[in-house]
């Protein structure tokens, strides 16, 4: 087994966002933990707390007493999951970057997948997707019939090869990410879109894998009606700087 490690010597770098997850996220990062020690890998888990309003960050901090090498991000004020990626990504060290939420809706037990995936393929990036034939969804129908709109409406904009942007789970070479993510725009729930329309411009690879998910939250999750709105903001925010302002072929990339 590996321990977690610091600096260059990571080999994946695992992204967690976390927003009001006070309640189980001390165990969630448990089982984090106990899954990232399976693999014949070293790595780095880093913990991204989006300004939440509970108890989330005293939680984590209680964790990292007794496991000091879990990076951990914190800041007062809530700016969205594309945000707190972000941030993750800076302090990321690993030669691949994993993105999943801190929730368990998505187990960790599908990284050494993802990771299988992206050596065997040599893509730059593997996104779940839950179309994928092999995919398993527990998902609430309020939430598959919102995720079925929005592939409708960015495959009419974007004409994007792509069954589904929207998963929380990806994992992408440190290079392409440190390319892209210097780019980006978007803070909250358009990020997604936004990532992958710039990896695609940049040339890089992408291949979609099967996922599991087992959708925990009550009343379809948090995204509301009054969400809609911003959403569509957010996405045709990216369609203007795309394609009418050129803002990405002007952009250079912090890195």
């Amino acid at each position: 087994m590996h321990s977690a490690v610091r600096g260059s010597e990571a080999v994946i770098s695992v992204i967690m966002p976390a927003y009001n997850e006070g309640e189980n996220i001390f165990e969630n990062l448990v089982v984090f933990l106990d899954t990232m020690e399976k693999l014949a890998l070293p790595y780095e888990i880093i913990i991204v707390n989006d300004g939440s309003t509970d108890n989330t960050k005293a939680e984590i901090l209680r964790f990292q007493a007794s496991h000091p090498s879990v990076k951990f991000v914190s800041y007062d004020v809530n700016r969205g999951k594309g945000h707190a990626l972000k941030e993750g990504w800076k302090a990321a060290t690993g030669k691949y970057l994993t993105f999943i939420d801190s929730d368990l809706e998505i187990h960790p037990n599908q990284i050494k997948f993802y990771f299988d995936e992206i050596e065997r393929t040599q893509a730059d990036i593997i996104i779940g997707s839950k179309r994928h034939e092999r995919s398993v969804i527990n998902y609430p129908k309020k939430r598959r019939i919102l995720s079925k709109c929005y592939n409708l409406l960015i495959r009419t904009l974007f004409r994007l090869n792509i069954s589904d942007t929207q998963p929380g789970f990806k994992m992408m070479r440190k290079e392409a990410a440190d390319d892209v993510f210097g780019k980006m725009v978007v803070k909250r729930y358009a990020f997604d879109l936004e990532l992958l329309m710039n990896a695609i411009r940049d040339g890089y690879s992408i291949v979609e894998a099967p996922i599991v998910i087992n959708f925990l939250r009550a009343n379809g999750g948090r995204i509301k009606i009054s969400d809609i709105g911003q959403i569509f903001r957010d996405t045709m925010g990216i369609f203007f700087r795309l394609y009418i302002t050129h803002y990405y072929d002007k952009v250079t990339p912090v890195k």
